[in-house]
């Protein structure tokens, strides 16, 4: 494998951290460690806690394998000690791992490369409860967590927005309601796999994210070739702008009424999901590439200085 003197290089796989996704984390973080185990490499897993650093040292790996998701994880902070430490390691470097996990700043680059993305903007949680900051429908998200946590939907006709949590941070995202149905495409380096429809039972919360039965995909989705083409662009084009590596998955939403122009990009996260149940390895199966051979791609891909 070309990657150390050793017969097998020694891979540390963080999983866990401090973020509001630390149990997807760790369940990412078993499943891939456990796949990478058959692939012949030598592992150790990693509960990311305030000793990473003194950890990272002494345990001494070829290669980090992050499989952390949320802030800390995803944000570029991690990469960054990585990169200081250097320690070779997989997904997106510092620039774009900050970059798509602050959602108004990424949509402004998607903006600017002619990706179409949904009207929005950022506000004081004060201003966003005190008056309508968009006609709904609309959403108030945070601006940089992932897997919808805290996200609330301010339906038409609501006469006041929202009391939101005390959890919720002090700048918000206000974004227009996106109609339609939510596709999500996997890029692996310079290749988008397929796509995604993930249908849920209302609303595609945390729960209904990593809960059996909260929704289910139809792989490959079942929408125009064109529109299958589209996504397909659009998320290789969205992980290039953003400066990504390794893995990324792109989320959209499709008004099938309105064809290409219903289609919207939302988002793209640097660490997605890894259980055997998320969107990624589900896509990379489908493409004949089983999840050990996925998780050894990743491996085979890292590096400092991304």
């Amino acid at each position: 494998m070309g990657m150390s003197s050793r017969a097998a290089p020694r891979i540390c796989v963080l999983k866990g951290g401090l973020s509001s996704e630390r149990e997807v984390s760790l369940s990412s973080g078993h499943e891939c460690a456990k796949a990478l185990r058959v692939a012949g490499f030598e592992v150790i897993e990693l509960d990311a806690r305030g000793d990473v650093v003194q950890r990272l040292v002494e345990i001494a790996p070829d290669i980090v394998f992050n499989a952390l998701h949320g802030r800390f994880g995803e944000d570029g902070c991690l990469q960054g000690i990585l990169e200081w430490l250097r320690l070779p390691y997989t997904h997106s470097g510092v620039l774009s791992s900050a970059l798509a996990m602050d959602k108004e700043r990424s949509k402004a680059a998607f903006r600017e490369a002619g990706l179409p993305v949904v009207a929005s903007r950022l506000a004081p949680k004060a201003q966003a409860m005190a008056a309508h900051l968009l006609p709904p429908p609309y959403v108030i998200k945070p601006n940089n967590e992932g897997s919808s946590v805290g996200v609330y939907l301010v339906e038409e006709g609501a006469e006041a927005p929202p009391r939101l949590s005390d959890d919720m941070p002090e700048i918000v995202m206000v974004e227009a309601f996106a109609p339609g149905r939510e596709l999500t495409t996997t890029v692996i380096g310079d290749r988008a796999l397929t796509v995604t429809d993930i249908v849920t039972d209302g609303w595609y919360d945390y729960d209904a994210k990593y809960k059996p039965g909260g929704s289910h995909h139809i792989l490959p989705a079942e929408v125009p070739a064109e529109i299958h083409a589209a996504c397909l662009d659009y998320a290789l084009r969205a992980h290039q702008v953003l400066g990504c590596r390794g893995i990324s998955r792109t989320d959209f939403r499709w008004d099938a009424a309105r064809g290409l122009d219903g289609l919207v990009l939302l988002e793209t996260n640097t660490q997605p999901g890894m259980t055997p149940t998320s969107l990624v390895p589900e896509q990379a199966a489908h493409c004949g590439i089983s999840f050990s051979d996925l998780c050894r791609w990743i491996v085979e891909d890292a590096s400092c200085d991304r």
